[in-house]
């Protein structure tokens, strides 16, 4: 029964732990994602400052050159982060079915253990009624 609780909790603590990854994943791509805002706001502030919006051209603005590269590298973590995203929550539904799984069985044994108990409670008490009517039998028998 002990080694039961100690993989319950081991369970319930990498349940809890992959649950913090997940949103830790889940905070970064929204701070890249709002990045990835601020730098087009950039931009097109740059472009619209210039006149100028094809990159191609000579005068294009150096600094909205610079922020589209960002903007590129944002783009590509953010694909990075996606993916470990959907594996994290892949791995934290995988964990949460077995952490269910464990707990069920270990209701299970607990259900059954209770029904014994009441069992054997009754088994007891009858045994006891049973004693208890022989007596009576018997001594009304020698009266």
């Amino acid at each position: 029964m002990r080694n039961k609780e100690s993989l319950i909790r081991l369970h319930r603590f990498q349940v809890d732990e992959q649950r913090r990854q997940v949103t830790d994943l889940e905070g970064m791509l929204e701070e890249f994602h709002r990045r990835e805002n601020d730098l087009d706001r950039q931009v097109q502030h740059e472009q619209d400052k210039a006149g100028i919006t094809d990159i191609g051209h000579f005068a294009y603005p150096m600094f909205a050159k610079s922020m589209l590269q960002r903007r590129e590298n944002i783009l590509q973590s953010i694909g990075e982060i996606s993916k470990q995203l959907e594996t994290a929550k892949e791995v934290l539904s995988d964990s949460y079915r077995d952490l269910k799984k464990f707990e069920l069985v270990e209701e299970n044994r607990q259900r059954r253990a209770k029904k014994e108990a009441v069992r054997l409670d009754q088994k007891e008490t009858d045994e006891v009624s049973l004693n208890v009517h022989r007596q009576m039998l018997f001594e009304a028998g020698n009266r």
